[in-house]
């Protein structure tokens, strides 16, 4: 039985030789480190012996020294001349001599043999989860691409091709997109996170601004090459996204350069992320002017950046500009305010011939009869004032707001009274 776990531990080091991808001198040490504490739990000490690791042949030899006495008091470190001739059956030693032998795999018993592969195995493990954490803690913000193994309902399941685990949480998926098993994904390294000493868990993310930035760099040659810079992504995830570029190469025109020839370069993209619309647009310095071209095809009346960064900034614009400047659910101009990373109201002017001699009224002067959760609705789809609100129609309203006919409708009532007579 002895002899059989002894195999069974030189087949732990063959496969700890072929099969683990660890440098040899960390595999030597591995190795000589779980063998001496394996000695000094069977001998009490092992500053007496020696390990020889022959990591090529997957074997391990060890040798016991004794110091030749008189008489022993160590019996595990110190032999008599008598036991030393009787052992070697040479008499050239003498006292004060040191007497080397090997110790057998076998003479640590069935369970010293289980220990020693029991720890082997811990080490090796060990070793596996930091050369992976190490591995993909340096490749955070680099694009991966594998094939999915399994998908549960809070996550996607995939594997490199040294069958390591890699995760996509539902809130690092597009809204939408669903995966069965052995479909291609990419997505970027998000981050890799060690939890309760397991091994390393590996995020990745397809909603990062990050992961679309990768793919522009994958697709245009020109971003790879440096001649254009991606200064600034911003998204929702799913809906809408903007791009700010900008060309160190006059010659080069790098809206033009990212969009391709017909939109080949952009339509793969738009692919990879589920039809999600992408903005190109030039960068600038200017953030009025970048507001402007963020909210391009919208026309642009005006732009009060007020007077500290931390003032709304006010874009003005004309009645039928406005639902293009906001976008579907506020997201266009959410994303432009992201760009310069100020919130942004819309607001409506008029053209002069249609401002009547009445004046306006802001919303919250009707708090007492308005809640003001209706209120914030209102603003948020570019109404900030009653005119502002009674220039669209009830159903207009009611669809952009997200709010109920009769509120739509009690509303309209409350402010068409300010005007009356």
């Amino acid at each position: 039985m002895e002899k059989e776990q002894v195999i069974t531990l030189i087949d732990a080091f063959k496969d700890f030789k072929e099969e683990k991808n660890i440098d040899r001198p960390v595999m030597m040490g591995v190795l000589k480190d779980v063998f001496l504490t394996q000695i000094a739990k069977t001998y009490g000490s092992s500053d007496n012996f020696d390990v020889i690791v022959n990591v090529d042949k997957g074997t391990c030899e060890i040798y016991q020294n004794f110091e030749i006495v008189e008489e022993v008091e160590n019996p595990n470190a110190e032999m008599t001349l008598e036991e030393v001739k009787a052992d070697s059956g040479d008499d050239d030693y003498e006292i004060g001599d040191t007497y080397t032998k090997i110790v057998p795999l076998s003479s640590f018993g069935r369970r010293g043999i289980l220990n020693l592969r029991q720890n082997l195995q811990g080490r090796i493990m060990d070793i596996e989860k930091a050369n992976v954490y190490k591995k993909y803690s340096e490749k955070v913000g680099e694009l991966f691409s594998g094939e999915v193994y399994q998908t549960w309902s809070k996550e996607v399941l995939i594997l490199d091709e040294d069958g390591n685990e890699l995760h996509i949480p539902k809130s690092e998926q597009i809204p939408g997109e669903r995966f069965k098993k052995s479909d291609n994904v990419r997505a970027i390294i998000k981050s890799v996170e060690m939890r309760n000493n397991t091994t390393p868990y590996i995020i990745l993310s397809r909603t990062s601004n990050e992961f679309l930035e990768r793919l522009f760099e994958q697709e245009v040659p020109e971003i790879a090459d440096g001649l254009i810079t991606v200064k600034k992504v911003v998204r929702v995830p799913g809906e809408r996204a903007k791009v700010a570029v900008e060309s160190y190469d006059d010659r080069i025109d790098p809206i033009g350069a990212c969009i391709g020839v017909k939109g080949g370069r952009i339509l793969g993209i738009v692919r990879e992320l589920r039809n999600e619309n992408i903005d190109v647009i030039q960068w600038t310095q200017n953030p009025s002017l970048l507001i402007q071209r963020a909210l391009n095809p919208a026309r642009v009346s005006s732009i009060d950046m007020g007077e500290s960064p931390e003032d709304k900034v006010k874009v003005f614009m004309q009645p039928d500009e406005v639902r293009k400047g906001i976008g579907r659910g506020g997201c266009n101009i959410q994303l432009a305010g992201m760009l310069v990373d100020r919130e942004i109201e819309v607001w409506r002017e008029l053209p002069k011939d249609e401002i009547d001699d009445e004046e306006d009224v802001a919303l919250e002067e009707f708090t007492n009869e308005i809640d003001e959760w209706v209120i914030d609705r209102l603003k948020a789809i570019g109404c900030d004032t009653a005119k502002d609100v009674l220039a669209i129609s009830k159903e207009d309203i009611a669809k952009r707001a997200d709010l109920e006919d009769e509120t739509v409708e009690e509303v309209l009532s409350i402010l068409r009274a300010e005007f009356e007579d």
